[in-house]
C-alpha cells in the first residue's frame, strides 16, 4: 500500500495540532449552544472522531452519506445522498463535517438540502480545502489545511475504498489509479 504513496503532505502530528486549534475555535464560537454535528460518510469518519472530541460542548452527532465521485477520481456531478434526515434540523446550529472540499458539488447540494429545513445557523468544517478543483461557489467556515491540486489519500480519504487507514494525508502516485 505504501509503495503507491508519492509524498506525505500533512503528518499525523500536524493534523493533531490543527484539529486542536479548530476544536478550540468552534468551542469558543458556539459557547452556550448545542451544535448538531453532521458527518458526511465515509471519508469524514477519522476527522469527525478527532474533531468532535476536541469540541468541548454538548453536541448531537449524526451521519449521512453523500457522494458525487463513486470510485472515480473526478466528480460525476450527480450527488447521491444515502440516508434520510431522520432528525430535527429546524432551529438548530448545524456544522457539516467533511473530509475534503474539492469540487464543491456534494457540499453545495447538502447545504441547500439542510437550508431548506431552516437551521438557526449552518457552517462547514472541512479537513482539506482543494480550491483549485472548485466547480461550485462554496466556501468552508473552518478549514484544516489548504490542499494542493493532487489526488490525496489517508486520514479517512480513499481511492476505491483503500488507504483510509493511513494516519497522515499523502499524495497518491498516478500509477495507483490510472
Amino acid at each position: 500500500m505504501k509503495d503507491f504513496i508519492r509524498e506525505i503532505l500533512f503528518s499525523e502530528e500536524e493534523i493533531s495540532r490543527r484539529i486542536n486549534e479548530l476544536g478550540d475555535t468552534i468551542t469558543r464560537e458556539y459557547a452556550g449552544k448545542k451544535p448538531l454535528l453532521i458527518g458526511v460518510l465515509k471519508g469524514c469518519f477519522v476527522f469527525f472522531a478527532d474533531i468532535s472530541r476536541k469540541i468541548d460542548l454538548d453536541c448531537e452527532i449524526r451521519f449521512i452519506t453523500a457522494s458525487s465521485y463513486g470510485s472515480g477520481t473526478i466528480t460525476s456531478g450527480d450527488v447521491k445522498v444515502g440516508m434520510d434526515f431522520d432528525f430535527q434540523i429546524e432551529g438548530r446550529d448545524v456544522i457539516i463535517i467533511e473530509d475534503i472540499l474539492d469540487s464543491g458539488v456534494t457540499l453545495t447540494a447538502l447545504k441547500g438540502f439542510i437550508l431548506q429545513r431552516n437551521p438557526a445557523s449552518l457552517k462547514i468544517c472541512t479537513m482539506l480545502d482543494k480550491a483549485a478543483r472548485r466547480q461550485a461557489p462554496i466556501v468552508a467556515d473552518y478549514i484544516g489545511f489548504d490542499c494542493p491540486d493532487e489526488f490525496v489519500v489517508g486520514y479517512g480519504l480513499d481511492y476505491a475504498e483503500h488507504y483510509r487507514n493511513l494516519p497522515y494525508v499523502a499524495v497518491l502516485k498516478p500509477e495507483a489509479y490510472s
